[in-house]
């Protein structure tokens, strides 16, 4: 069965999650999430996408993002995706899929929601078990939803 397209409206925030396959680790230490953040830069550049707001758990990925067109999201998550994973494996000597299928996404179509999401992201991680480096973890950026300061290089 072909897959559904996704529904996405150029200007409206989306909420994305990314799983790792199994539900394992995709960020083993600081090292992998500071690369993961440098090249969620890049991509936002290069795909016309705004953060809001971003988690990174051990296992998985929140991301508050609104594309300034139509294949935004798509292609962004698509190159995110290419890098990191092979960057990964690289590191961790491994090989095959970090990710769990798709990436799911949501539009977040009404101010009551987008704060709901801000909320739901800055709490995701005091339900876990926090190891590695907070800063590197999440950052939101409530009072500003323009911009989300992602750490540089060290």
């Amino acid at each position: 069965m072909a897959r559904l397209p996704r529904i996405t409206i150029p200007g409206i925030p989306q909420h994305v999650v990314q799983r790792g396959n199994n539900r394992l680790p995709c960020f083993l230490d600081d090292g992998d999430r500071l690369r993961y953040l440098q090249l969620l830069r890049d991509a936002l550049h290069h795909c016309d996408c705004t953060l809001h707001a971003y988690v990174l758990m051990d296992n998985h990925v929140h991301l508050l993002l609104t594309p300034k067109t139509a294949q935004g999201v798509a292609r962004l998550m698509q190159r995110l995706g290419r890098n990191y994973v092979s960057l990964f494996n690289g590191r961790h000597d491994r090989s095959g899929t970090l990710w769990e299928g798709r990436y799911k996404v949501c539009l977040v179509d009404s101010e009551d929601y987008v704060l709901r999401c801000y909320r739901y992201i800055e709490l995701a991680i005091t339900g876990s078990a926090i190891t590695g480096s907070g800063l590197l973890r999440k950052r939101t950026i409530a009072c500003n939803p323009k911009l989300v300061d992602i750490p540089k290089d060290q």
